[in-house]
């Protein structure tokens, strides 16, 4: 079993930045698949970000060039570097493990996920 808890979440002016992470604890990060998704009010949980467990990654068009996801091996935490936030990135952002199809966010386990609100 796996458990996955964010944190880092907040309230960030346009324009500024946060860091969110993603600690496991029961297996880890480095030999699988870890992404973080996002839900805004009234709108599906979509991708942001994947690396693979190669080191490989992926991003939203979105948030190309603004957000960059990293891993710590020695601390299984995965990581989420968010600048240059805009409003409409306010949502709750989930972080998943374990991820085969994350288009279609199939991820095997998936942390409690933490508010980023981005005031205008």
């Amino acid at each position: 079993q796996v458990q996955l808890v964010e944190s880092g979440g907040g309230l960030v002016q346009a324009g500024g930045s946060l860091r969110l992470s993603c600690a496991a604890s029961g297996r880890t990060f480095s030999s699988r698949t870890t992404a973080w998704f996002r839900q805004a009010p009234g709108k599906e949980r979509a991708v942001v970000a994947v690396i693979s467990r190669i080191g490989g990654r992926t991003y939203a068009d979105s948030v190309k060039r603004r957000f960059t996801i990293s891993r710590d091996n020695a601390k299984n935490t995965v990581y989420l570097q968010m600048n240059s936030l805009k409003p409409e990135g306010t949502a709750v952002y989930y972080c998943a493990t374990e991820c085969t199809d994350w288009d279609n966010l199939i991820c095997s386990y998936w942390g409690q996920g933490t508010q980023v609100t981005v005031s205008s």
